[in-house]
């Protein structure tokens, strides 16, 4: 004979509710054309090292000094090179405390460094001025290259330097350090405090916008939210900015904003969860 066994009714537990916390957002910065100049104090402040660790000073001499080789000097058991200042001049005093008045200024010997440094600083103020988008910049960039590697392997840059009147750029390690740590100083400050007074900024129902120092908050509802991503100029959104862009927002509804915000950095990471908080809010239950 069997017994039989009840059996007790199956509880189904609900799923957990997503509790949506108020500081989940998505705050996005714009940034002046001035991010965009890194490369100059970064490469300042390498040419300034290389100049310092050269192990050549630079002397300030009146015009008509002379270089005598191999001159045996009193007390001397080997013969140096000597300047000579003309007839009537002495050498200036070097621009220095000590009794000794020696050069000391530090600068190197090749005037590759001095280059180098007008090249990347007229490159820079040329691309973030003059915008060249789409496959014209990539055309332009290659055929820069491509100029810069046949003068330099048929090595036509001295001719050139030359032919422009003996040009000799060279700059001592301090005058490198004269640009790129007052740059440096004005980027940090652009980038950390300045730029971030204008943003972005949307949570799972709500954008808002701060445009300029001073200036009140809109907020505006993301219902018919459109953001399109702009990233088409090479030089500065790819080679300068690591894949930065250009931000358009329009809203629907009353307040129909139509805005830009420029030279976001990380911007499609950025747009990817802006438009994930869109669909979120989208498919939430009502009510929930």
């Amino acid at each position: 004979m069997s017994t039989a066994v009840p059996t007790r009714p199956a509880v189904v537990t609900a799923p957990p509710v997503a509790i949506e916390t108020p500081d989940e957002f998505v705050r996005v910065y714009g940034h002046t054309n001035l991010f965009y100049w890194w490369p100059i104090w970064a490469v300042g402040f390498l040419l300034a090292a290389l100049t310092y660790f050269d192990g050549h000073v630079m002397a300030v001499v009146p015009e008509g000094t002379t270089v005598e080789q191999a001159k045996t000097l009193p007390g001397e058991g080997q013969p140096r090179d000597v300047l000579v200042a003309p007839p009537g001049q002495s050498l200036p005093p070097q621009p220095r405390a000590d009794e000794n008045r020696q050069p000391h200024l530090r600068v190197a010997a090749s005037n590759n460094y001095g280059v180098i440094f007008v090249f990347t600083l007229l490159f820079v103020i040329t691309v973030t001025n003059i915008m060249v988008r789409g496959l014209a910049s990539i055309i332009a960039m290659a055929a820069m290259i491509i100029l810069a590697l046949v003068l330099a392997q048929l090595d036509l840059w001295n001719p050139i330097l030359e032919w422009l009147g003996g040009l000799d750029i060279r700059m001592t390690a301090g005058g490198y350090l004269a640009i790129a740590l007052p740059l440096f100083l004005i980027w940090l400050f652009s980038v950390l405090v300045y730029d971030r007074y204008t943003y972005l900024e949307v949570t799972h129902g709500q954008v808002q916008l701060r445009q300029s120092i001073g200036e009140g908050e809109i907020a505006v509802d993301t219902t018919s939210l459109m953001l399109e991503k702009r990233r088409n100029d090479f030089f500065r959104h790819w080679l300068l900015g690591f894949g930065a862009g250009d931000l358009h927002i329009k809203t629907g509804g009353a307040a129909n904003l139509d805005f830009e915000l420029n030279n976001v950095l990380l911007i499609g990471h950025k747009v990817e969860r802006i438009q994930n908080m869109i669909r979120e809010k989208e498919v939430k239950p009502a009510g929930v």
